[in-house]
């Protein structure tokens, strides 16, 4: 049986030339757009030789540059061209020196600067004493702050920086754990607990969101008083006490942190100074020290508020230990938002599991 075109009622085998024109012509139209292995080799080749010249335009050594990857070549363009966007070379002061390594060195912690919308704009190189993380290992982990804070702090850190924005140049506080390497969790056992303190700058007049920086020092918090890799021995003094916290000896730098002068705290108890809410945590660290009931170094420590001499109540992380018939406090200075992050870390591990 034959079979009839429905178009010509011609035989089938003519069909084909009776199909419209477009129909026929689409098949060798849609050639020159197919991809083929040397097209996509050549688009390749061209991506590859973009990323190399913007590598090469990064202010860092030849030895760094050859070990970017392409993420990480991305993500450190973005972060000078961010950069560039807040601190134009034609609308900056004249640059003076740049931040070495010895000027760094002398600071307690990192410097960070954040765009209006929390996008990562600047990182000082000595991040990686903090973190264990140098910058482009940092950088990796996403362009945001709250891609290298680590845990569900967001939304708290997200209203900071909301309120921060708003009232320019009001200075506000947050304490997060940070993202660091492997090789540091391993050894201090988990990752870094860091004071963010900073301010919203406006860098010209009027202020818009494209000229507002987040300046801010990142401040490790510090674990033990043997922390000697981010403490900074001007936020600490020594006390001496009987086994029933009597003072016979303080160092003399009490009178910065607390106004008091050695001689008015020798003879007078330890509790004549404490918080009454804070009285019975004291009470239990004294016993645990005194006694050796504790399980460990962390038996001895306690986060407390002790009254200054103007009668204003400060924050202290105090470790205590028994030196045969006296005990030795050492004791930091800390801020109301790192007290309260350290005290809830307290809670959550004396909970019963």
């Amino acid at each position: 049986m034959t079979i009839f075109c429905s178009h010509c009622h011609r035989p089938l085998q003519a069909e084909m030339s009776c199909l419209p024109t477009r129909a026929k012509q689409a098949p060798s139209a849609s050639r020159p757009f197919r991809s083929t292995k040397s097209a996509s080799k050549a688009r390749r080749d061209q991506i590859n030789a973009e990323l190399q010249a913007l590598r090469s335009l990064l202010p860092i050594s030849a030895q760094e540059k050859e070990r970017l990857s392409y993420l990480h070549t991305m993500a450190l363009v973005c972060l000078r061209l961010r950069g560039a966007q807040l601190f134009p070379p034609g609308l900056a002061p004249p640059a003076g020196p740049a931040l070495g390594t010895e000027l760094l060195s002398l600071l307690p912690g990192f410097l960070l600067v954040l765009s209006a919308d929390s996008k990562l704009v600047y990182i000082s190189e000595n991040v990686a004493q903090v973190l264990g993380l140098s910058v482009v290992e940092l950088l990796a982990q996403g362009d945001t702050v709250f891609d290298i804070l680590h845990g569900r702090v967001g939304e708290d850190v997200h209203k900071k920086l909301l309120l921060a924005r708003e009232e320019p140049g009001r200075e506000v506080t947050f304490v997060s754990e940070m993202r660091t390497s492997k090789a540091f969790r391993l050894q201090h056992g988990g990752n870094r607990v860091v004071a963010v303190c900073g301010r919203f700058v406006a860098l010209c007049w009027p202020p818009s969101p494209s000229t507002t920086a987040f300046l801010a020092l990142c401040t490790p918090v510090v674990q033990s008083p043997t922390d000697g890799e981010a403490a900074s021995q001007d936020d600490i003094f020594q006390s001496m006490h009987l086994l029933d916290m009597t003072f016979i000896d303080v160092t003399e730098s009490v009178t910065y942190h607390l106004g008091y002068h050695r001689e008015e705290l020798v003879g007078q108890s330890w509790y004549s100074l404490l918080h009454p809410e804070d009285a019975d945590l004291a009470a239990a660290q004294h016993r645990a020290v005194a006694l050796g009931a504790g399980p460990g170094p962390a038996a001895g420590t306690a986060v407390l508020r002790v009254l200054r001499k103007d009668r204003a109540w400060s924050w202290l992380r105090v470790w205590a230990r028994r030196d045969g018939g006296c005990i030795t406090c050492t004791c930091r200075c800390l801020r109301e938002e790192e007290a309260a992050h350290l005290r809830s870390r307290q809670l959550r591990a004396a909970a019963p599991p």
